[in-house]
């Protein structure tokens, strides 16, 4: 059986700050009370981030803005299989929880692109990390 978890976190942005809550933790810590986010808790923000990132589409959308910044077009051809209209709604939802940069420049026709920010690249590295593992892991079973 798995009991609650908690992540002890010193907040790093707004973002990330308004996906904490005050709460007294006894788990032998001797400081003052912990920023603690419980994602498996309904209401906890942080729980909506997660779930806007391991989307379908928001951990390959990562990924790829891993390797750089990327027009809307270039970004939707390197994360093959996703339509305009889902690819549009990841960012908007990913742009919202701090994870990806929104650059508009005002030339005609309009240049957007899409980059990550400090949160984003931290969280980017965790998911290529695992999408390594898990290729890794794939290849030395077919290898079998």
């Amino acid at each position: 059986m798995v009991s609650a978890v908690t992540i002890r976190r010193a907040p790093v942005a707004a973002t990330v700050e308004a996906m904490t809550t005050p709460a007294a933790v006894d788990d032998g810590y001797d400081g003052d009370d912990a920023m603690v986010a419980d994602v498996f808790a309904r209401d906890c923000s942080s729980r909506r981030i997660v779930e806007n990132m391991a989307g379908k589409w928001g951990m390959l959308a990562l990924a790829a803005l891993h390797e750089g910044a990327y027009r809307f077009n270039a970004l939707r051809r390197r994360v093959d299989g996703v339509s305009e209209k889902m690819l549009s709604q990841t960012l908007q939802g990913l742009e919202r929880d701090g994870l990806v940069h929104r650059d508009v420049q005002a030339t005609i026709p309009p240049h957007v692109e899409y980059s990550l920010t400090p949160f984003g690249e931290r969280v980017a590295a965790k998911i290529v990390d695992l999408i390594e593992l898990v290729q890794d892991e794939v290849n030395t079973t077919s290898a079998r």
